[in-house]
């Protein structure tokens, strides 16, 4: 049965009314629900969350600059807030094969410096604005995935609806069928995150990209390890550049030390690669086992192993942030600088932003308009400044790494010594990252080595560690526009890329009895990182909800 069946026989779903409606419970979604309630307790506020639980979902570096958070709560060091790891010394290392060169402290760009910043599991964090955001009355829903946007009568969006929970593989009302409710707001808060579902249906029905550079994306790749005695130095922040990536390859590494001897470390790959043989996963377990990185992990363990796709294409790539009836935050918009490798802090801003519009807005008795004053309030604000004087990081390293990383010092490090807070100079990008991709006959495969189980470990084992769970008998979240495209085109043209860009194992070309090929999609192990929905060079995969509380369930990452 269709969704429009299912809702004609079920139907009509239950209602719930809310002055705003939050889609997401990571920092930008839950900054928003907070600072309405700080504003004015009578705000009726909701937030949606797919994950099992706030945090469940949450996956970052993450080096976290505390200055949105003092904004937010001035008083979070006695509210228990956990950023308890200030950084104690940075590290930027330029890696060959086998060396790497230190930049001398004098050298490192403003962006890559962390003085007043914490080395945090972010999802720690996560968790702890959730509490705040109960204790000011703040509705939280975990396990209830938005999957569908509710327009109003003359075109504006009027809340979300839930999934249907109990359908089947065969797409029919199971013994266990639950109708999906609709939550009703006189504004919506879309806080997805990145290559949100409803954000990017928005995007293209508003034409909120209207004007702008395409937007750009990474995956980051993570792990979580306990050292071993001895080799903990909390606070240190290690970044990497150069190997494993070629020339033309964006991507670097980070390795950071959090208090009680555990290190948070993952690679981050640009999705804008251009050869078709490159596994961002395989990718970051050949990064760990440089010397200069094993170091910190020999006679440790691996506790912990995510994957998400980052948003990353910065204030050029940045779409209109309102439309009739709600607003983008965070990286749903893509506010991620990814100069500093840094988001939160701008999703915990832009979150506050919004909910101040939306806030006098409903003091004004107004509801379902554009909340105009959010983006103009942005343009105002800091992290405007901010990502306006990084607005070109991505765009230089289009001209090779080389010259990015000598314009990431000329426009990081020169120019704010010579008094320039944003470079005189703009660079756009036309060409998306899915359009980059070279036809795999025209490049030698990548021939990567085998795990070794001690530093190196493969991508099911790792996928095991995440927690990853989703209720088996459900529709693939995982849907082809095309059945015919996979093997057609993607393994005809690019070796199926999709069975490498997955970081966790989801997609797999296997041969029939008749000699073809066909694309096998293992959704069950899917950690919503959204690179499928991205990188997919004939955009023929798009990633849609599945039933709530599905997914990754990641602890201390």
């Amino acid at each position: 049965m269709s969704p429009q069946e299912i809702l004609a026989q079920f139907g009509p779903r239950e209602a719930m009314e809310y002055d705003v409606v939050v889609v997401g419970a990571g920092p930008a979604g839950l900054a928003a629900a907070i600072r309405l309630k700080q504003i004015d307790a009578g705000i009726s506020v909701v937030v949606l969350e797919k994950g099992s639980e706030p945090g469940a979902h949450i996956l970052s570096g993450a080096v976290m600059d505390p200055r949105a958070m003092n904004e937010l709560f001035p008083d979070w060091k006695a509210r228990g807030a956990p950023l308890l790891q200030p950084v104690t010394a940075d590290e930027v290392l330029f890696l060959d094969a086998k060396n790497a060169r230190g930049t001398p402290q004098w050298l490192i760009p403003n962006c890559l410096h962390n003085e007043g910043n914490y080395v945090v599991s972010l999802g720690a964090v996560t968790k702890w604005l959730a509490e705040q955001a109960e204790g000011l009355g703040v509705e939280i829903f975990p396990g209830f995935a938005a999957a569908e946007v509710l327009y109003g009568d003359d075109g504006q969006v009027c809340g979300v609806a839930t999934g249907n929970l109990g359908i089947g593989k065969d797409g029919e009302p199971t013994d266990h069928f639950q109708l999906g409710m609709e939550l009703h707001g006189k504004y919506t808060v879309f806080a997805e995150g990145a290559r949100g579902h409803l954000g990017k249906q928005l995007v293209a029905r508003f034409h909120l990209d209207a004007g702008r550079d395409p937007q750009s994306y990474a995956l980051g790749v993570k792990e979580l390890w306990e050292v071993a005695p001895g080799k903990a130095r909390p606070g240190l922040v290690v970044h990497t550049a150069g190997w494993p990536m070629d020339e033309q390859t964006y991507g670097g590494g980070f390795l950071y030390h959090m208090a009680g001897g555990q290190v948070t470390l993952g690679f981050v790959t640009g999705l804008d690669y251009q050869n078709p043989w490159i596994s961002p996963f395989e990718e970051m377990q050949r990064w760990k086992t440089h010397p200069a990185i094993r170091a910190h992990l020999e006679g440790g363990k691996r506790v912990g192993y995510g994957a998400r796709a980052i948003t990353a294409g910065g204030l050029l790539s940045l779409p209109k942030l309102v439309f009739p009836g709600g607003a983008l935050v965070g990286c749903d918009a893509g506010t991620l600088n990814a100069a500093r490798i840094k988001g939160s802090h701008a999703a915990i801003k832009t979150g506050m932003l919004a909910a101040e519009a939306a806030a006098a807005a409903l003091k004004a008795g107004r509801s379902g308009d554009e909340l105009s004053a959010y983006p103009e309030a942005f343009e105002k604000s800091w992290l405007f400044d901010e990502l306006n004087g990084s607005r070109n990081f991505k765009q230089w390293f289009k001209q090779g790494n080389t010259v990015g990383a000598l314009m990431t010092g000329v426009e990081q490090w020169l120019l704010p010594r010579l008094g320039i807070k944003s470079p005189p100079w703009t660079l756009h990008r036309k060409t998306p990252d899915h359009a980059r991709l070279h036809a795999a006959s025209q490049i030698e495969p990548i021939r990567y080595p085998r795990p070794d189980g001690v530093i190196s470990f493969d991508r099911l084992g790792s996928v095991f560690i995440s927690n990853t769970n989703h209720e088996e008998n459900q529709p693939s979240h995982l849907t082809l526009k095309d059945a015919s495209v996979p093997v057609a085109v993607n393994l005809a043209l690019y070796a199926g890329p999709e069975s490498r860009y997955c970081p966790a194992g989801v997609y797999e070309f296997v041969r029939n009895d008749d000699a073809s090929d066909r694309l096998v999609i293992n959704a069950q192990n899917c950690v919503h990182c959204k690179t499928c929905d991205i990188k997919d060079p004939t955009q023929n995969i798009v990633w849609v909800t599945p039933e709530g509380g599905g997914g990754p369930n990641y602890a201390g990452m």
